[in-house]
């Protein structure tokens, strides 16, 4: 069950926000980003809950965001409110955008799936298997989008090329053109002034109307000898190429990233990626992970190990405390994997789509953090039945009892405190499953755990716990009966001397 359970870092909260992230044209300008963005701005006020927005803009892209009304001024949650948004600001032109909910944990990143293809191959080769990986995902129906790759070759680029000879015969020099082509292009600030006590930079260009496109450049003019001017395309050409906007590099290793949205459990959609580059990448490739997706696949799997240790603490401290190891072994089997059964039966329950409302979601959840604490916490909860009950059974067998009579008579006499403490623990955790509101599923998520867990951990173990008794405990009766036997031949043999010496 605990395999086929959906898993992921944590449930996505209603934190009162929608993130939205910008992708924009390589060749495309602040004021052509402004005017899509100021869209999406005004697009998304039109949403009932929304209260206010934010943007970050910039030329090669942005990001913005809508701010919620507060819960009780709202009917609808940010899980209803995200197909509108990205109904509306899909169809703005000019721009790309998404709309997403914030990670409930911080992990750096801006999407849940993040997975990064690296190598020492060159940066195209990496980006072929990126593409097919990409389309393999889009067509797999787990992404709410086709996930984004971060290495786009559509940046238009103009190459100036001087012609060395030329430049010689006409007496001029590469410093001085060089000096002449960063002063009208490079942007660069050559000194200061002041003005009413305060500082300017000084930075010489063309104006912006005069450098828009490549064919521009051939009306730049190069001081030349004797105060001469000298047209840039008499002694230079321009070549015009596609390039990449950017070359990125992971652990030291060329590297393309997919960021995308599961609209499956995280670990499902990572499983699906994993798989597919498996087949698909040769030697010498390797996959990575960036933001919540390395935090699920580096921290998420160590459950395991700590579930263990806290079963091999337990068993520990039970066996100093009834001096045996096979008490301790009748009361966490007894106990501990039916506990396990109904907590991880809510959690195999999960409609495995979380963005698709079902009936089920309100008393199912996933395996993630907060329900694993959930688990652990219930190791030693659910253990206390199973003390109770054989704790009293060795009592009444050191009283004659044998094993049968007495671990009857002690799942009955035991019944009252077990249902007492089990029903308090039941009732002090219920209150979480009910929970609306900011961190409501977090909440949910450890409290449906704890409750299911502590329901039929309970119910079963009233029945199993003795059965398991009867095979595998101590017979303490028998113990007894050779324990009182010792002390009396002892006995007889520290009086067996002193009868003698009276007799004598």
């Amino acid at each position: 069950m605990f395999i086929m359970s959906p898993k992921e870092l944590a449930p996505t909260e209603d934190q009162g926000v929608v993130f939205g992230v910008v992708n924009t044209p390589a060749n495309s300008t602040l004021d052509q980003v402004t005017f899509s963005t100021r869209e999406v701005n005004r697009t998304v006020m039109q949403i009932p809950e929304a209260g206010f927005t934010f943007q970050l803009t910039f030329p090669t892209g942005g990001f913005w965001g809508v701010g919620l009304k507060p819960w009780e001024e709202r009917k609808r949650s940010a899980f209803q409110i995200v197909p509108e948004v990205q109904r509306r600001v899909g169809a703005i032109p000019g721009i790309q955008t998404f709309g997403i909910l914030p990670p409930a944990l911080p992990g750096g990143g801006q999407f849940p799936v993040e997975l990064v293809l690296s190598s020492t191959a060159e940066t195209a080769e990496i980006l072929g298997f990126a593409t097919t990986l990409q389309q393999k995902a889009a067509a797999s129906g787990m992404f709410a989008f086709p996930p984004l790759i971060d290495v786009k070759v559509d940046q238009p680029e103009s190459q100036i090329e001087i012609d060395r000879d030329k430049v010689a015969e006409l007496g001029l020099n590469l410093e001085s053109v060089a000096q002449d082509l960063a002063a009208a292009l490079g942007g660069n600030f050559v000194n200061r002034f002041s003005v009413a006590g305060r500082s300017y930079k000084v930075i010489p260009q063309l104006l912006r109307a005069e450098r828009m496109n490549p064919s521009q450049l051939s009306n730049i003019y190069i001081s030349g000898p004797n105060g001469q001017l000298i047209a840039l395309d008499a002694i230079a050409k321009i070549h015009s190429a596609v390039v990449p906007r950017s070359l990125n590099r992971f652990q030291q290793l060329n590297a393309v990233k997919l960021s995308g949205v599961a609209i499956r459990p995280l670990d499902e959609a990572l499983a699906f990626l994993e798989t597919e580059a498996a087949k698909l990448l040769p030697t010498g490739y390797t996959l990575d992970y960036t933001g919540e997706s390395r935090q699920l696949r580096t921290e998420g799997n160590k459950f395991l190990p700590a579930f263990i240790l806290a079963v091999v603490l337990i068993f520990l401290v039970l066996s100093a405390q009834f001096n045996s190891f096979r008490d301790p072994l009748v009361i966490l089997a007894g106990s501990v994997p039916l506990g396990m059964f109904g907590a991880l039966a809510l959690a195999f329950l999960k409609m495995p789509n979380p963005n698709m409302r079902y009936w089920t979601d309100g008393w199912t959840t996933t395996i993630n953090v907060y329900s694993q604490v959930g688990l652990v916490t219930l190791v030693g909860l659910v253990s206390k039945n199973g003390i109770l009950i054989v704790q009293f059974a060795n009592t009444l067998q050191e009283q004659g009892l044998t094993k049968l009579a007495a671990v009857r008579e002690a799942a009955v006499t035991r019944l009252r405190p077990i249902l007492m403490t089990s029903v308090a623990t039941i009732c002090g955790h219920f209150p979480l499953t009910l929970v609306k509101g900011p961190g409501a599923a977090a909440r949910n998520s450890i409290g449906l755990v704890l409750v299911a867990g502590m329901l039929l951990g309970t119910a079963f173990t009233l029945f199993f716990v003795p059965a398991i008794y009867v095979l595998l405990a101590r017979d303490h009766r028998k113990a007894q009966q050779d324990t009182d036997l010792t002390a009396t031949e002892g006995q007889d043999a520290a009086d067996a001397p002193a009868s003698l010496e009276a007799a004598s």
